[in-house]
């Protein structure tokens, strides 16, 4: 019998349920790779900046803030693109709240980039001036 009720696809506990959340983890990083430009240019950015503090000459913890803010950027694009795609399935017609959460989700990814960027740029700072 075909599963047609979300609800069926969940384990109810144990190791089921810790192997269905990470496969449904892959399957949002496929979708989100395949379909969102922002989180493959984050992704990519991430790639590059998570080796970039491990070689910096920097502190254990300046190491762990500035791979946090890389990673950070990630999950709050995962989640504003989470929110559109709920707006969307909800229709498409243009309204005042599904243009309001689309913003502010916006919102949350341009002040997540400027926390990034004002970590490195003063970690950076800290160590080369």
């Amino acid at each position: 019998m075909a599963k047609t009720d979300a609800r069926d696809l969940k384990g109810k506990s144990g190791p089921t349920r810790l192997m269905n959340a990470f496969h449904y983890s892959c399957d949002g990083f496929r979708s989100a790779w395949a379909t969102e430009e922002a989180f493959r240019q984050e992704v990519v950015l991430a790639v590059i900046l998570v080796p970039v503090a491990l070689l910096l000459p920097a502190s254990g913890t300046q190491k762990g803030i500035l791979i946090l803010t890389a990673l950070l950027l990630i999950v709050v694009e995962t989640l504003n693109s989470a929110i559109e795609a709920v707006v969307d399935r909800i229709g498409p017609e243009l309204h005042p709240l599904s243009k309001k959460a689309k913003d502010l989700g916006s919102l949350a990814v341009l002040v997540t980039i400027f926390a990034e960027v004002c970590v490195w740029a003063g970690v950076l700072v800290d160590l080369f001036l």
